[in-house]
């Protein structure tokens, strides 16, 4: 099934809360919220106060996008925040089994993300413990990139493991994505969508309307 992920780090926060309203108004169920520390990427953007914030006003799936060194040290914090699903990065992780394990047991849903430049292959050992791995289709850390686009062959080699493991998993895409380009990532494997950009610029409702009638087609 496809489903919509809107990235609120392209959102105006000065009314954030009113646009979130919207995205759930307008049909999408998933809202992307990217946690981003300074370190691991070169901005910084919110923590878990915004998140436990919006929490109280929304029933949207928050997917929360991990972009931080060490991730450990707050998967706690992020539950209690209201987070249903915590994805972190392979770059970012010493122990990455340790750390899925610690996000399953929270009764959470657990992702892993890879930057441009890390193969599919590393994922081979902890792929059927996973919910969902995110492919990072620009480099990390800014809104408003280009979609990089050997992405649309990393997504290819992620479906064909995942077909050949015979497991059922979310293949997430973020960065870059338009309704121009999302047919692309679609075809090649790909099922949850992130859009900022694309949905937060201009009208949020047409936006996702735009969206949801691509994705009648598949």
């Amino acid at each position: 099934m496809l489903k919509l992920s809107p990235s609120i780090l392209s959102a105006d926060f000065n009314i954030l809360g009113k646009q979130i309203k919207e995205v759930e108004e307008a049909g999408a169920t998933y809202l992307h919220i990217d946690v981003m520390d300074g370190n691991f990427v070169p901005s910084i953007s919110y923590g878990m106060p915004v998140i436990k914030s919006i929490r109280k006003n929304t029933n949207l799936f928050f997917d929360v996008h991990l972009m931080v060194e060490e991730p450990d040290r707050f998967l706690q914090d992020f539950k209690d925040a209201g987070a249903d699903m915590i994805t972190v990065h392979y770059e970012a992780n010493k122990h990455l089994h340790r750390t899925i394990t610690r996000i399953k047991e929270m009764g959470l849903k657990a992702g892993v993300a890879l930057n441009p430049s890390t193969p599919v292959r590393v994922l081979e050992y902890i792929i059927e413990q996973l919910d969902m791995v995110l492919i990072m289709t620009v480099n990390p850390g800014f809104g408003g990139q280009s979609f990089i686009p050997f992405s649309i062959r990393k997504i290819q080699e992620l479906k064909q493991m995942v077909e050949r493991l015979g497991i059922s998993i979310d293949i997430q895409v973020d960065g870059g994505i338009s309704t121009a380009n999302v047919r692309e990532v679609i075809e090649a494997g790909a099922n949850v969508i992130v859009a900022g950009t694309s949905v937060f610029n201009g009208n949020i409702k047409n936006n996702i309307e735009e969206f949801n009638n691509i994705f009648k087609d598949y």
